[in-house]
């Protein structure tokens, strides 16, 4: 067995355990899979957490008390390796009954759901490092107490990969993953040209699928095919931050089968200058992005790209709380006055 094939299966445990969501099964199932040296990244406001005990503590068991019947569902499970690390690209969403509150989100009572995109480095057959980022504003939205601007794309839950073969655990394919690694990388640096020679220079017929779906985070939203691509994501972006740039030796961008994935924390920094972005004006301040993303190949061109930013993360490098703000709009919506 490859060592690709045999970490799908390890991380593949973790999920499985977390489809039923039985606690102390979990717990003990962290424990056993996570070095005890472990970092662990998550997404705005946990951030780095104090150590693997964390996880469940400060992490997983207050979720388990919002969302008594947890269910983690998981539509990628991929595979590879880059710069001498060996990582785990996990997709998928968080589901059940919203019930208590959670990071001050009224509940519900209905069923949600809440993106994931998870990164587990693996050594040795034990996790050292974690980068996860979670759609924490998809749950905000839903639970109607989104306070920012709205999203220029379609706000939804994203669908699995539409071949259904996202959980791959077919023998690792070398020849394959590098031919869809090439592809992406193409495309990537074809959408660094755009400095140089705009749109045309980058290339997108050559390597996007017309009937490309970009799924991005609540915030930005869903964009369909290439023109919705630009219109909704592209052109905000670049017009807002013109001069993004990927940070060197920082992100780590992998393939298995027909998928590729890439993740840093953070992957790319940028000034917000030109133009204002997600609804706040320009402030000539330089900021950083943690995004985790999936691509699908499919006959020599992409079909299909999951993304996920932590939008949360971005606001408060630019001075905006949105928890506080968010907590300011149920004060109102919610108080109980006193008689």
């Amino acid at each position: 067995m490859s060592v690709h094939n045999a970490n799908r299966e390890l991380i593949g445990r973790l999920n499985a355990a977390m489809y039923d969501f039985e606690p102390f099964g979990v717990r003990a199932l962290i424990e056993e899979l996570f070095a005890p040296e472990a970092v662990v990244h998550l997404a705005h406001p946990f951030e780095t957490l104090s150590g693997v005990t964390a996880l469940w503590e400060d992490v997983y068991a207050p979720l388990m008390k919002a969302i008594p019947d947890l269910e983690k569902r998981t539509y990628i499970t991929m595979a590879g390796d880059a710069n001498g690390a060996d990582w785990v690209g996990c997709g998928g969403y968080y589901t059940g009954g919203f019930m208590e509150g959670w990071l001050d989100i009224p509940p519900t009572g209905h069923q949600v759901s809440m993106r994931f995109h998870e990164f587990y480095r693996i050594e040795n057959g034990r996790i050292t490092e974690m980068q996860a980022l979670w759609d924490i504003p998809e749950l905000m939205m839903q639970a109607n107490a989104w306070p920012m601007a709205p999203s220029l794309g379609r706000e939804w839950n994203p669908p699995a990969p539409a071949t259904c073969d996202g959980n791959i655990s077919a023998d690792y394919d070398s020849e394959l993953a590098e031919q869809s690694l090439t592809l992406v990388e193409d495309m990537l640096n074809g959408l660094s040209r755009f400095a140089e020679g705009g749109v045309e220079a980058m290339e997108l017929e050559k390597r996007w699928h017309p009937r490309c779906s970009w799924y991005g985070p609540s915030g930005i939203g869903t964009c369909r095919g290439i023109s919705g691509f630009r219109n909704w994501h592209q052109i905000p972006f670049l017009k807002a931050m013109p001069n993004r740039r990927t940070i060197e030796d920082n992100g780590y961008l992998f393939a298995d089968q027909n998928y590729v994935a890439f993740t840093g924390w953070p992957g790319m920094a940028m000034t917000l200058s030109n133009d204002g972005w997600l609804g706040i004006a320009p402030s000539d301040k330089e900021l950083t992005l943690r995004s985790l993303d999936f691509w699908r190949c499919e006959n020599g061109k992409i079909r299909e790209n999951w993304v996920l930013v932590d939008i949360l993360h971005a606001y408060a490098q630019l001075g905006v709380d949105v928890l506080a703000r968010m907590r300011e709009l149920n004060k109102a919506r919610y108080r109980q006055f006193e008689k």
